[in-house]
């Protein structure tokens, strides 16, 4: 306490007053040089030109002539004619769209949220091992990841074929055989087996190394307090891991959402259009022998382009990411 005397007066006397403690330092406001804080500001911008410059070539410039385009109706053997937006109605109107759109969906459903779980599983599973047995796991379940999808198809419909594989499992259980890839309610799941077979390799090693940044300290106080495997992975691992797992989603929806390869060789997009997926109807509709086959193609692309980014953003605002672990 300090001691101030007061100024004047019959009253005057001398009274206790708290010390006015000083600024924090971090909150002193420093006045930057304009010349300074110029070159500061010069040099950001040279940092950020090349990504801008990159990305007004390879992405806006051929957004915007796209949606250009999309606004002429092209022919080959005509002169462009301007249409507006009539496009855009044409394709919003097609039940192929939608449905393709919907399919799309389903796939992204079936092999998304089972990649995930199989990933944080075996990645749980490596991390566990010792360094000679994990660096072998991560070798084998990454594999898959470097085969061709066309390789990988064809032998999928092998081993969906009255004599194949599929088949003479289900016959040990006395069941079968079933023709997977004519039936419509069969067919996209199978198509699905192959996505994830071949989408989990590379989801896993990201999770491995999502779960190598977790403090070993979070488990062994977990422990200590007697929380079992369920109990740490939902208080520890799936909160840790939020910026991973957002991560792995978003893209492998986009991926999922827009899958061609699968559909387009193992089924062509049926039975009954059960696997025409979204890239597979516009690449048949690009095909077309129809007139302006290109310009509908092109608006229904920019349609789906919309679609997967809208629910991205959706993704993105319903799941915030932050920093996980401090330090």
């Amino acid at each position: 306490m300090a001691l101030v005397q007061q100024p004047a007066g019959p009253a005057a006397s001398t009274a206790a007053v708290p010390p006015v403690p000083p600024a924090p330092a971090g909150r002193r406001r420093r006045r930057v040089p304009a010349a300074r804080q110029g070159r500061e500001n010069l040099t950001a911008y040279l940092m950020i030109a090349p990504m801008v410059i990159l990305l007004s070539i390879f992405v806006a410039w051929p957004l915007a002539y796209s949606v250009y385009l999309s606004t002429f109706k092209i022919s080959f053997y005509q002169e462009p004619e301007f249409v507006g937006l009539d496009f855009y109605g044409y394709v919003l109107e097609s039940a192929g769209f939608w449905h393709s759109i919907v399919v799309g969906l389903y796939y992204a459903l079936l092999t998304v949220p089972t990649i995930m779980a199989l990933s944080l599983l075996l990645a749980t599973f490596i991390k566990s091992l010792s360094k000679r047995a994990a660096a072998f796991m991560k070798t084998t379940v990454y594999l898959p990841a470097v085969m061709s999808t066309v390789v990988t198809s064809v032998l999928f419909v092998f081993m969906y074929q009255d004599e194949g594989v599929a088949n003479w499992l289900l016959g040990l259980l006395s069941q079968g055989p079933v023709n997977w890839l004519n039936d419509p309610h069969l067919a996209l799941p199978a198509i699905a087996i192959p996505g994830i077979w071949l989408g989990f390799g590379i989801s896993t090693l990201i999770m491995l190394a999502g779960l190598l940044d977790i403090p070993d300290s979070y488990y062994e106080q977990a422990q200590i307090d007697g929380a079992g495997w369920f109990t740490q992975l939902r208080h520890i691992t799936i909160p840790l891991l939020k910026n991973v797992l957002l991560y792995l989603f978003v893209t492998g929806f986009t991926l999922a959402i827009q899958m061609l390869d699968l559909p387009l060789i193992m089924t062509g997009g049926g039975p009954v259009e059960a696997t025409n997926t979204p890239n597979l109807y516009i690449f048949d509709s690009f095909r077309d022998l129809t007139p302006y086959a290109t310009s509908f193609s092109l608006t229904a692309a920019l349609l789906l382009f919309a679609v997967i980014g809208a629910i991205s953003m959706v993704v993105f605002r319903l799941v915030r990411s932050d920093k996980a672990v401090d330090g």
